[in-house]
Protein backbone atom coordinates (compact mmCIF):
# COMPACT_ATOMS: atom_id res chain seq x y z
CA UNK A 1 0.00 0.00 0.00
CA UNK A 2 1.36 3.48 -0.90
CA UNK A 3 1.79 5.86 1.94
CA UNK A 4 0.02 9.39 2.01
CA UNK A 5 3.66 10.98 2.16
CA UNK A 6 1.84 14.46 3.01
CA UNK A 7 -0.19 13.12 5.91
CA UNK A 8 2.62 11.15 7.34
CA UNK A 9 4.96 14.23 7.15
CA UNK A 10 2.34 16.59 9.21
CA UNK A 11 1.62 13.42 11.71
CA UNK A 12 5.44 13.51 11.77
CA UNK A 13 5.72 17.26 12.98
CA UNK A 14 3.81 17.69 16.12
CA UNK A 15 5.25 14.75 17.43
CA UNK A 16 9.38 15.72 17.19
CA UNK A 17 8.50 19.08 18.80
CA UNK A 18 7.21 21.07 16.10
CA UNK A 19 8.64 23.38 13.89
CA UNK A 20 10.14 25.29 16.70
CA UNK A 21 12.10 22.25 17.99
CA UNK A 22 13.78 21.13 14.07
CA UNK A 23 17.08 22.50 13.19
CA UNK A 24 17.61 20.64 10.36
CA UNK A 25 16.66 17.63 7.74
CA UNK A 26 17.92 15.25 5.80
CA UNK A 27 17.53 11.77 4.77
CA UNK A 28 19.42 8.70 3.14
CA UNK A 29 18.01 5.51 1.90
CA UNK A 30 15.64 4.92 4.49
CA UNK A 31 15.43 7.50 7.61
CA UNK A 32 14.40 10.77 7.67
CA UNK A 33 17.37 12.48 9.87
CA UNK A 34 16.11 15.78 12.22
CA UNK A 35 18.21 17.70 14.07
CA UNK A 36 16.55 18.85 17.39
CA UNK A 37 17.19 21.57 19.46
CA UNK A 38 15.02 19.59 22.10
CA UNK A 39 15.13 15.49 21.61
CA UNK A 40 13.39 15.26 24.72
CA UNK A 41 10.17 16.93 23.30
CA UNK A 42 9.54 14.13 21.18
CA UNK A 43 7.55 11.49 21.51
CA UNK A 44 9.18 8.76 20.35
CA UNK A 45 6.14 6.22 21.28
CA UNK A 46 3.84 7.96 19.50
CA UNK A 47 6.47 8.04 16.71
CA UNK A 48 6.61 4.36 16.34
CA UNK A 49 2.67 4.10 16.50
CA UNK A 50 2.47 6.02 13.22
CA UNK A 51 1.30 4.34 10.05
CA UNK A 52 4.77 3.51 7.74
CA UNK A 53 7.09 4.39 10.74
CA UNK A 54 9.30 1.81 10.68
CA UNK A 55 11.19 2.52 13.59
CA UNK A 56 13.10 5.84 15.55
CA UNK A 57 16.78 5.95 15.89
CA UNK A 58 18.27 8.40 18.39
CA UNK A 59 21.87 8.60 17.40
CA UNK A 60 24.21 11.44 19.19
CA UNK A 61 21.91 14.24 18.48
CA UNK A 62 20.77 13.00 15.26
CA UNK A 63 16.97 11.77 15.58
CA UNK A 64 15.72 9.45 12.46
CA UNK A 65 13.04 8.36 12.04
CA UNK A 66 12.92 4.95 9.67
CA UNK A 67 10.53 5.08 6.79
CA UNK A 68 11.49 2.62 4.22
CA UNK A 69 13.37 3.17 0.37
CA UNK A 70 11.29 5.60 -1.27
CA UNK A 71 8.73 6.40 0.79
CA UNK A 72 11.49 8.65 2.94
CA UNK A 73 12.10 11.26 -0.20
CA UNK A 74 8.10 11.84 -0.76
CA UNK A 75 7.98 12.48 3.31
CA UNK A 76 11.14 14.44 3.52
CA UNK A 77 9.97 16.58 0.36
CA UNK A 78 6.44 17.17 2.17
CA UNK A 79 8.09 17.46 5.65
CA UNK A 80 10.12 20.44 4.34
CA UNK A 81 7.36 21.99 2.59
CA UNK A 82 5.23 22.16 5.25
CA UNK A 83 9.00 23.76 7.82
CA UNK A 84 9.01 26.59 4.42
CA UNK A 85 5.62 27.80 5.30
CA UNK A 86 6.18 31.80 6.31
CA UNK A 87 5.00 30.67 9.64
CA UNK A 88 7.40 28.26 10.68
CA UNK A 89 10.06 29.25 8.21
CA UNK A 90 12.11 31.23 10.18
CA UNK A 91 12.35 28.60 13.31
CA UNK A 92 14.92 26.73 10.59
CA UNK A 93 17.45 30.12 11.62
CA UNK A 94 20.73 30.74 13.00
CA UNK A 95 19.84 29.97 16.10
CA UNK A 96 18.48 26.65 15.87
CA UNK A 97 21.60 25.88 13.80
CA UNK A 98 23.81 26.71 16.60
CA UNK A 99 21.79 24.83 19.16
CA UNK A 100 22.09 21.83 16.72
CA UNK A 101 25.83 22.07 16.10
CA UNK A 102 26.25 22.51 20.40
CA UNK A 103 24.15 19.62 20.75
CA UNK A 104 26.58 17.50 18.51
CA UNK A 105 29.42 19.34 19.65
CA UNK A 106 28.31 18.07 23.65
CA UNK A 107 26.91 14.62 22.06
CA UNK A 108 29.62 12.76 19.65
CA UNK A 109 32.35 11.45 20.49
CA UNK A 110 35.38 11.83 18.30
CA UNK A 111 35.69 8.49 16.49
CA UNK A 112 32.21 8.93 15.60
CA UNK A 113 32.19 12.50 14.28
CA UNK A 114 35.03 11.06 12.48
CA UNK A 115 32.80 8.48 11.08
CA UNK A 116 30.05 10.65 10.18
CA UNK A 117 32.61 12.87 8.19
CA UNK A 118 34.22 10.02 6.59
CA UNK A 119 30.67 8.45 5.06
CA UNK A 120 29.97 12.51 4.04
CA UNK A 121 32.79 12.08 1.75
CA UNK A 122 32.17 8.98 0.04
CA UNK A 123 28.47 7.95 0.83
CA UNK A 124 27.89 11.25 -2.11
CA UNK A 125 29.81 8.84 -4.64
CA UNK A 126 27.85 5.71 -4.48
CA UNK A 127 25.11 6.19 -6.98
CA UNK A 128 27.61 6.85 -9.94
CA UNK A 129 29.44 3.63 -8.02
CA UNK A 130 26.30 2.00 -8.93
CA UNK A 131 25.62 3.34 -11.99
CA UNK A 132 29.18 2.54 -13.38
CA UNK A 133 29.34 -1.13 -11.67
CA UNK A 134 26.14 -2.15 -13.41
CA UNK A 135 27.85 -0.50 -16.76
CA UNK A 136 30.69 -2.33 -16.63
CA UNK A 137 29.11 -5.78 -14.72
CA UNK A 138 26.68 -5.46 -18.13
CA UNK A 139 29.83 -4.51 -20.65
CA UNK A 140 31.56 -7.61 -19.77
CA UNK A 141 29.03 -9.79 -20.47
CA UNK A 142 29.07 -8.50 -23.75
CA UNK A 143 32.59 -8.82 -24.15
CA UNK A 144 32.06 -12.83 -22.76
CA UNK A 145 29.16 -13.79 -25.57
CA UNK A 146 31.36 -11.90 -28.09
CA UNK A 147 27.85 -9.57 -28.66
CA UNK A 148 27.76 -6.16 -30.16
CA UNK A 149 30.83 -5.46 -30.32
CA UNK A 150 31.27 -2.03 -31.74
CA UNK A 151 29.54 -1.13 -28.60
CA UNK A 152 31.52 -2.11 -26.20
CA UNK A 153 34.28 0.57 -26.17
CA UNK A 154 31.63 3.09 -26.05
CA UNK A 155 30.27 1.31 -22.99
CA UNK A 156 33.76 0.90 -21.28
CA UNK A 157 34.67 4.33 -21.24
CA UNK A 158 31.57 5.33 -20.23
CA UNK A 159 31.66 2.84 -17.39
CA UNK A 160 35.38 3.55 -16.61
CA UNK A 161 35.83 7.03 -16.45
CA UNK A 162 34.51 8.03 -13.36
CA UNK A 163 36.30 5.45 -11.63
CA UNK A 164 39.80 6.94 -13.57
CA UNK A 165 39.10 10.03 -11.86
CA UNK A 166 36.99 9.14 -8.47
CA UNK A 167 40.23 10.61 -6.61
CA UNK A 168 39.23 14.49 -8.18
CA UNK A 169 35.90 13.73 -6.48
CA UNK A 170 37.22 11.84 -2.81
CA UNK A 171 39.10 15.13 -2.92
CA UNK A 172 36.18 17.48 -3.45
CA UNK A 173 33.99 15.94 -1.31
CA UNK A 174 36.81 15.88 1.72
CA UNK A 175 37.06 19.69 1.68
CA UNK A 176 33.88 20.42 1.09
CA UNK A 177 33.37 18.42 4.60
CA UNK A 178 36.15 19.78 6.29
CA UNK A 179 36.09 23.06 5.83
CA UNK A 180 37.99 23.96 2.93
CA UNK A 181 37.59 25.34 -1.16
CA UNK A 182 35.98 22.01 -2.60
CA UNK A 183 37.52 23.25 -5.99
CA UNK A 184 41.30 23.21 -4.33
CA UNK A 185 40.52 19.41 -2.42
CA UNK A 186 39.69 18.36 -5.86
CA UNK A 187 42.44 20.27 -7.62
CA UNK A 188 45.10 18.43 -4.78
CA UNK A 189 43.74 15.26 -5.46
CA UNK A 190 43.81 14.95 -9.18
CA UNK A 191 47.63 14.54 -8.60
CA UNK A 192 47.27 10.97 -7.81
CA UNK A 193 45.54 10.31 -11.08
CA UNK A 194 47.71 13.11 -13.48
CA UNK A 195 49.49 10.47 -15.78
CA UNK A 196 52.62 12.88 -15.59
CA UNK A 197 53.70 11.62 -12.02
CA UNK A 198 55.03 8.62 -13.57
CA UNK A 199 57.67 11.32 -14.22
CA UNK A 200 58.73 11.86 -10.35
CA UNK A 201 60.34 9.65 -7.91
CA UNK A 202 60.08 9.93 -4.28
CA UNK A 203 62.20 7.77 -1.57
CA UNK A 204 64.30 6.19 -4.72
CA UNK A 205 60.71 4.85 -6.28
CA UNK A 206 59.09 6.49 -9.04
CA UNK A 207 55.63 6.98 -9.10
CA UNK A 208 52.81 5.65 -10.82
CA UNK A 209 48.95 7.59 -11.78
CA UNK A 210 46.95 6.31 -9.73
CA UNK A 211 49.23 5.45 -6.44
CA UNK A 212 47.41 5.65 -3.29
CA UNK A 213 43.73 5.84 -4.98
CA UNK A 214 41.32 7.32 -2.84
CA UNK A 215 43.44 7.28 0.26
CA UNK A 216 46.33 9.51 -1.10
CA UNK A 217 43.48 11.78 -2.77
CA UNK A 218 41.41 11.99 0.73
CA UNK A 219 45.12 12.79 2.45
CA UNK A 220 45.82 15.08 -0.15
CA UNK A 221 42.53 16.98 0.04
CA UNK A 222 42.85 17.11 3.99
CA UNK A 223 46.78 18.30 3.50
CA UNK A 224 45.20 20.86 0.88
CA UNK A 225 42.48 22.34 3.51
CA UNK A 226 44.92 22.24 6.74
CA UNK A 227 47.11 24.67 3.92
CA UNK A 228 44.43 26.89 3.04
CA UNK A 229 43.26 27.37 6.50
CA UNK A 230 46.84 28.38 7.85
CA UNK A 231 46.91 30.74 4.61
CA UNK A 232 43.64 32.35 5.19
CA UNK A 233 44.73 33.70 8.44
CA UNK A 234 48.27 35.07 7.59
CA UNK A 235 48.31 36.27 4.08
CA UNK A 236 46.65 39.53 3.56
CA UNK A 237 42.91 40.11 2.42
CA UNK A 238 44.04 41.98 -0.77
CA UNK A 239 46.44 39.17 -1.39
CA UNK A 240 44.73 36.39 -0.40
CA UNK A 241 42.78 35.44 -3.84
CA UNK A 242 46.22 35.04 -5.39
CA UNK A 243 48.55 33.65 -2.83
CA UNK A 244 46.21 31.16 -0.44
CA UNK A 245 44.79 29.23 -3.80
CA UNK A 246 48.65 29.26 -5.29
CA UNK A 247 49.89 28.06 -2.15
CA UNK A 248 47.77 25.90 -1.34
CA UNK A 249 48.29 24.15 -4.04
CA UNK A 250 51.57 24.60 -4.31
CA UNK A 251 52.37 22.79 -0.93
CA UNK A 252 49.58 20.29 -0.69
CA UNK A 253 50.90 19.22 -4.43
CA UNK A 254 54.45 18.87 -3.13
CA UNK A 255 53.71 17.71 0.13
CA UNK A 256 51.32 14.93 -2.10
CA UNK A 257 54.04 13.68 -4.57
CA UNK A 258 56.88 13.38 -1.92
CA UNK A 259 55.29 11.89 0.72
CA UNK A 260 51.11 10.81 0.67
CA UNK A 261 51.52 9.13 -2.17
CA UNK A 262 54.13 6.86 -1.34
CA UNK A 263 52.65 6.38 2.32
CA UNK A 264 49.23 5.54 0.72
CA UNK A 265 50.26 3.35 -2.15
CA UNK A 266 51.70 0.91 0.94
CA UNK A 267 48.31 1.48 3.27
CA UNK A 268 46.09 0.37 0.08
CA UNK A 269 48.19 -2.62 -1.14
CA UNK A 270 47.87 -3.97 2.49
CA UNK A 271 44.55 -3.40 2.29
CA UNK A 272 44.02 -5.35 -0.86
CA UNK A 273 46.67 -7.83 0.42
CA UNK A 274 45.17 -8.10 3.85
CA UNK A 275 42.31 -8.77 2.48
CA UNK A 276 42.46 -10.85 -0.10
CA UNK A 277 45.35 -12.72 2.30
CA UNK A 278 41.97 -13.01 5.39
CA UNK A 279 40.04 -14.65 3.18
CA UNK A 280 42.31 -17.29 1.51
CA UNK A 281 43.81 -18.53 4.76
CA UNK A 282 40.92 -18.29 7.26
CA UNK A 283 37.73 -17.58 4.75
CA UNK A 284 35.29 -19.84 6.66
CA UNK A 285 35.93 -18.18 10.64
CA UNK A 286 36.78 -14.30 8.96
CA UNK A 287 33.48 -15.11 6.65
CA UNK A 288 31.35 -16.06 9.67
CA UNK A 289 32.87 -13.21 12.17
CA UNK A 290 31.71 -10.59 9.73
CA UNK A 291 28.66 -11.97 8.20
CA UNK A 292 27.71 -12.28 12.14
CA UNK A 293 28.99 -8.70 12.82
CA UNK A 294 27.67 -6.41 10.46
CA UNK A 295 24.16 -5.99 11.39
CA UNK A 296 25.69 -4.71 14.99
CA UNK A 297 27.87 -2.72 13.19
CA UNK A 298 25.37 -0.79 11.59
CA UNK A 299 23.01 -1.04 13.67
CA UNK A 300 25.97 1.41 15.87
CA UNK A 301 26.94 3.80 12.36
CA UNK A 302 30.50 1.80 12.57
CA UNK A 303 29.78 -0.04 9.11
CA UNK A 304 30.75 3.90 7.77
CA UNK A 305 34.54 2.92 8.45
CA UNK A 306 34.32 0.30 6.05
CA UNK A 307 33.97 2.32 2.98
CA UNK A 308 37.00 3.82 2.52
CA UNK A 309 38.32 0.12 2.88
CA UNK A 310 35.80 -1.22 0.06
CA UNK A 311 36.15 2.29 -2.25
CA UNK A 312 40.00 1.16 -2.15
CA UNK A 313 39.73 -2.69 -3.44
CA UNK A 314 37.14 -1.36 -5.74
CA UNK A 315 40.00 1.14 -7.33
CA UNK A 316 42.61 -0.98 -6.83
CA UNK A 317 41.37 -4.88 -7.97
CA UNK A 318 38.51 -3.43 -9.86
CA UNK A 319 36.35 -5.17 -6.64
CA UNK A 320 35.95 -5.71 -2.91
CA UNK A 321 35.77 -9.24 -1.98
CA UNK A 322 34.40 -8.09 1.55
CA UNK A 323 30.90 -6.85 0.98
CA UNK A 324 29.37 -9.94 -0.91
CA UNK A 325 30.37 -11.69 2.42
CA UNK A 326 28.95 -8.54 4.58
CA UNK A 327 25.74 -8.73 2.47
CA UNK A 328 24.75 -11.93 4.22
CA UNK A 329 23.74 -10.54 6.78
CA UNK A 330 20.70 -9.14 5.39
CA UNK A 331 20.07 -12.29 4.69
CA UNK A 332 20.76 -13.46 7.98
CA UNK A 333 17.87 -10.82 8.34
CA UNK A 334 15.61 -11.74 6.11
CA UNK A 335 15.06 -15.23 7.05
CA UNK A 336 14.64 -14.16 10.72
CA UNK A 337 11.48 -11.55 9.85
CA UNK A 338 9.95 -14.68 7.65
CA UNK A 339 10.23 -16.96 10.40
CA UNK A 340 8.54 -14.25 12.75
CA UNK A 341 6.39 -13.69 10.21
CA UNK A 342 5.30 -17.47 10.58
CA UNK A 343 5.38 -17.66 14.24
CA UNK A 344 3.16 -14.38 15.51
CA UNK A 345 0.50 -15.28 13.01
CA UNK A 346 -1.94 -13.91 15.38
CA UNK A 347 0.03 -9.95 15.52
CA UNK A 348 -1.64 -8.13 12.58
CA UNK A 349 0.87 -5.16 13.44
CA UNK A 350 3.83 -7.09 13.26
CA UNK A 351 3.03 -9.45 10.08
CA UNK A 352 1.82 -5.77 8.51
CA UNK A 353 5.45 -3.84 9.11
CA UNK A 354 7.12 -7.25 8.11
CA UNK A 355 5.07 -7.40 4.92
CA UNK A 356 6.11 -3.88 3.96
CA UNK A 357 10.00 -3.82 4.86
CA UNK A 358 10.66 -7.89 3.22
CA UNK A 359 10.96 -6.35 -0.23
CA UNK A 360 13.35 -3.69 0.78
CA UNK A 361 15.06 -6.24 2.72
CA UNK A 362 15.66 -8.86 -0.22
CA UNK A 363 17.15 -6.04 -2.17
CA UNK A 364 19.59 -5.51 0.62
CA UNK A 365 18.23 -2.60 2.33
CA UNK A 366 17.97 -3.69 6.22
CA UNK A 367 16.92 -0.83 7.93
CA UNK A 368 13.11 -1.05 7.71
CA UNK A 369 13.35 -4.61 9.05
CA UNK A 370 16.07 -4.05 12.23
CA UNK A 371 14.18 -1.01 13.36
CA UNK A 372 11.04 -2.32 12.31
CA UNK A 373 11.16 -5.92 13.00
CA UNK A 374 14.43 -7.65 14.63
CA UNK A 375 15.63 -4.64 17.24
CA UNK A 376 12.17 -4.33 19.02
CA UNK A 377 11.32 -8.08 19.26
CA UNK A 378 15.24 -8.56 20.31
CA UNK A 379 15.93 -12.13 19.95
CA UNK A 380 15.41 -12.08 16.24
CA UNK A 381 17.95 -9.73 16.17
CA UNK A 382 20.40 -12.35 17.22
CA UNK A 383 19.41 -14.76 15.48
CA UNK A 384 19.51 -12.63 12.32
CA UNK A 385 23.05 -12.34 13.17
CA UNK A 386 23.43 -16.37 13.21
CA UNK A 387 21.93 -16.40 9.82
CA UNK A 388 24.52 -13.89 8.66
CA UNK A 389 27.42 -15.29 9.83
CA UNK A 390 26.37 -19.00 8.71
CA UNK A 391 26.11 -17.18 4.73
CA UNK A 392 29.61 -15.16 5.58
CA UNK A 393 31.02 -18.56 6.59
CA UNK A 394 29.34 -20.38 3.40
CA UNK A 395 30.86 -17.26 0.96
CA UNK A 396 34.19 -17.28 2.97
CA UNK A 397 34.45 -21.32 2.41
CA UNK A 398 34.85 -21.00 -1.47
CA UNK A 399 37.33 -17.92 -1.17
CA UNK A 400 39.43 -20.53 0.61
CA UNK A 401 39.22 -22.56 -2.30
CA UNK A 402 40.26 -19.98 -4.89
CA UNK A 403 37.10 -18.78 -5.70
CA UNK A 404 36.49 -15.01 -4.96
CA UNK A 405 33.14 -13.78 -5.11
CA UNK A 406 33.27 -9.27 -5.16
CA UNK A 407 31.09 -6.89 -6.16
CA UNK A 408 32.37 -3.90 -8.45
CA UNK A 409 30.39 -0.61 -6.29
CA UNK A 410 29.14 -0.72 -3.10
CA UNK A 411 25.46 -0.02 -1.85
CA UNK A 412 23.28 -2.56 -2.71
CA UNK A 413 23.56 -5.91 -1.29
CA UNK A 414 20.93 -9.16 -1.54
CA UNK A 415 19.10 -9.39 -4.95
CA UNK A 416 20.34 -6.23 -5.97
CA UNK A 417 23.78 -7.25 -5.82
CA UNK A 418 23.90 -9.92 -8.82
CA UNK A 419 24.12 -7.56 -11.35
CA UNK A 420 26.93 -6.22 -9.43
CA UNK A 421 28.88 -9.78 -8.87
CA UNK A 422 32.78 -10.54 -10.00
CA UNK A 423 35.22 -12.87 -9.34
CA UNK A 424 38.24 -14.68 -10.97
CA UNK A 425 36.63 -17.98 -11.61
CA UNK A 426 33.84 -17.08 -14.08
CA UNK A 427 30.04 -14.90 -13.58
CA UNK A 428 28.48 -17.88 -13.47
CA UNK A 429 30.16 -19.58 -10.70
CA UNK A 430 30.74 -16.15 -8.97
CA UNK A 431 26.90 -15.76 -8.78
CA UNK A 432 26.31 -19.23 -7.76
CA UNK A 433 28.57 -18.93 -4.90
CA UNK A 434 27.05 -16.25 -3.76
CA UNK A 435 23.06 -17.18 -4.02
CA UNK A 436 24.66 -19.85 -2.52
CA UNK A 437 25.34 -17.53 0.50
CA UNK A 438 22.14 -16.00 0.00
CA UNK A 439 20.15 -18.98 0.63
CA UNK A 440 22.09 -20.78 3.88
CA UNK A 441 21.23 -17.00 5.56
CA UNK A 442 18.01 -17.16 4.69
CA UNK A 443 18.09 -20.69 6.36
CA UNK A 444 19.67 -20.21 9.04
CA UNK A 445 18.26 -17.06 10.07
CA UNK A 446 14.81 -18.90 9.43
CA UNK A 447 15.52 -21.55 11.19
CA UNK A 448 17.36 -20.17 14.80
CA UNK A 449 14.55 -17.61 14.98
CA UNK A 450 11.96 -20.06 14.62
CA UNK A 451 13.53 -22.36 16.62
CA UNK A 452 14.94 -19.89 19.84
CA UNK A 453 13.66 -16.36 18.52
CA UNK A 454 10.37 -16.17 19.44
CA UNK A 455 9.04 -18.40 21.80
CA UNK A 456 5.07 -17.35 22.24
CA UNK A 457 2.75 -17.44 19.02
CA UNK A 458 -0.11 -15.48 21.56
CA UNK A 459 -0.33 -11.27 20.36
CA UNK A 460 -0.02 -10.58 24.34
CA UNK A 461 3.50 -12.05 24.04
CA UNK A 462 4.23 -10.60 20.89
CA UNK A 463 2.78 -7.16 21.97
CA UNK A 464 5.20 -7.57 25.37
CA UNK A 465 8.00 -8.14 22.93
CA UNK A 466 7.56 -5.37 20.74
CA UNK A 467 7.47 -2.82 24.01
CA UNK A 468 10.98 -4.57 24.90
CA UNK A 469 9.77 -5.55 28.20
CA UNK A 470 8.91 -9.29 27.53
CA UNK A 471 11.86 -12.46 28.06
CA UNK A 472 12.58 -11.53 24.00
CA UNK A 473 14.57 -8.47 24.69
CA UNK A 474 17.88 -9.45 25.92
CA UNK A 475 19.52 -8.18 29.03
CA UNK A 476 18.14 -4.48 29.47
CA UNK A 477 17.49 -1.34 27.39
CA UNK A 478 16.22 -2.55 24.09
CA UNK A 479 19.13 -2.25 21.48
CA UNK A 480 19.35 0.56 19.34
CA UNK A 481 17.92 3.32 22.02
CA UNK A 482 19.54 5.47 23.23
CA UNK A 483 19.50 5.44 27.14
Amino acid sequence: MRIDSSSTAAAILPLVGGPANVTSVAHCMTRLRLGLADPSRADEDALRALPGVLGVVVDDGSYQVVLGPGVVTRVTADFEQLLARPSTADELGARGAELREERRRCNATPFKAGLRRLAAVFVPLIPALIGCGILAGINGLLLNAGWLPGLSPALAAVASGFMALIAVFVGHNTAKEFGGTPVLGGAVAAIVVYPGVAKVTAFGVTLAPGQGGVLGALAAALLATRVEKWCRGRVPEALDVLLTPTLTVLVAGLGTLYGLMYAAGVVSSAIGTGADRLLATTGAFAGLVLGGLFLPLVMLGLHQALIPIHTTLIDQQGYTVLLPVLAMAGAGQVGAAVAVYVRLRHDTSIRTTIRSALPAGLLGVGEPLIYGVSLPLGRPFLTACAGGAAGGAFVGFFAMLGDKVGATAIGPSGWALFPLLAGNRGLGLTAAVYAGGLLTGYAVGFAATYAFGVTDRGPAAATSRRSGSGSGSPGGPTPGRSS
